[in-house]
């Protein structure tokens, strides 16, 4: 594989041969082999766990910093399988040099997000390095499945519709604006998503699949759940979430939103009949008042078709989208 290269964090195809390469064919895991977003295990009752670090620059930006974020993606990790999350443990890793008022914001932030969220930071630890005032976080999370939940990619099912809770590309958008020092009033969406699942959940709506918009954006998402379900989704162009101020910026730089990092939004995918159902309840959340319906799942027609991801242009066109290929934006997260 030779030497690691920023293409390797992208979220996209290097990263993947890197995780089944490097970490999956050691690990030998029946578990983490499943690649979902937190690990589903048995104990006293079901636990979910998962594990995230997190190297964002700049520290801080309009909307969040590296201390909300690493809780509300390890938050968002546990919910994506249905889980309560409950304990959060993290490592801090400081370069000589980093700033104690900016530790110190970043951490009261941490504090103020694992409040809102509902979680309870148990453990840590802190190590020093040579450097350049840098500040990495690694966080470790524990969550509790309540009693028939089972929510993972292989569930999506013929007939599905896909809900995506908001608008695309915002933290993405947010963080490169920062650092090419162009002005504007996108902010972040970095959220804790546990209130939007938890609502779904106790709504009683058979939710088959649930995941983040995280690295890689949307089109990496669905197109790992359609590789996952061997079935085909089918993206409708005209449907997609995106803020002006967001697609502006995307036409300036000549980016696309659909492979756009977000850090507060997720895709659900739900039975038509209840796809009305949960949409309404994902609206009603703080974080969901944009999420739309954009897709649905189908049984491929041909072999071409099967963990296709296909997006339905408005002209009437098909476009066949595939996980993001090459760097897009290192340390976003």
């Amino acid at each position: 594989m030779g030497k690691i290269i920023m293409e390797h964090g992208s979220g996209g195809r290097a990263t993947g041969e890197l995780i089944r390469e490097i970490f999956e064919s050691q690990f030998h895991s029946d578990v983490l082999s499943e690649m979902e977003d937190a690990a589903v295990v048995p104990g006293d009752g079901t636990i979910a766990m998962t594990t995230d670090s997190f190297v964002v620059t700049p520290l801080e930006f309009p909307g969040g910093d590296i201390g909300r974020l690493c809780i509300c993606g390890t938050v968002n990790d546990l919910c994506m399988r249905g889980a309560v999350p409950k304990y959060i443990t993290c490592g801090f890793i400081l370069e000589e040099g980093a700033d104690i008022d900016t530790l110190r914001r970043i951490v009261k932030s941490m504090a103020e997000t694992a409040d809102e969220a509902g979680v309870k930071i148990v453990a840590g630890d802190t190590k020093v390095i040579e450097g350049n005032g840098g500040i990495y976080i690694n966080t470790a999370g524990v969550g509790f499945v309540p009693k028939g939940v089972d929510i993972k990619a292989k569930n999506a099912e013929d007939d599905d519709v896909i809900i995506v809770s908001g608008n695309v590309g915002d933290h993405h958008a947010t963080v490169l604006s920062q650092r090419m020092g162009i002005k504007n009033t996108i902010v972040s969406d970095n959220a804790p998503l546990q209130e939007m699942v938890g609502k779904l959940i106790e709504s009683k709506i058979p939710v088959h699949v649930l995941r983040d918009v995280t690295r890689g954006g949307l089109a990496t998402v669905l197109k790992e759940l359609a590789l996952a379900s061997g079935l085909r989704f089918d993206l409708f162009e005209e449907k997609l979430p995106v803020d002006p101020q967001v697609q502006s910026f995307c036409g300036l730089l000549g980016l696309d939103p659909l492979y756009m990092g977000n850090e507060g939004k997720l895709v659900a995918i739900v039975p038509k009949d209840y796809a009305v159902q949960a949409l309404e309840v994902i609206r009603s959340c703080k974080y969901g008042e944009n999420a739309c319906m954009v897709g649905a799942v189908n049984i491929p027609e041909d072999e071409t078709e099967e963990g296709a991801l296909i997006m339905r242009t408005e002209i009437g066109g098909r476009r066949f989208l595939d996980i993001l290929q090459g760097e897009g934006l290192p340390r976003i997260c």
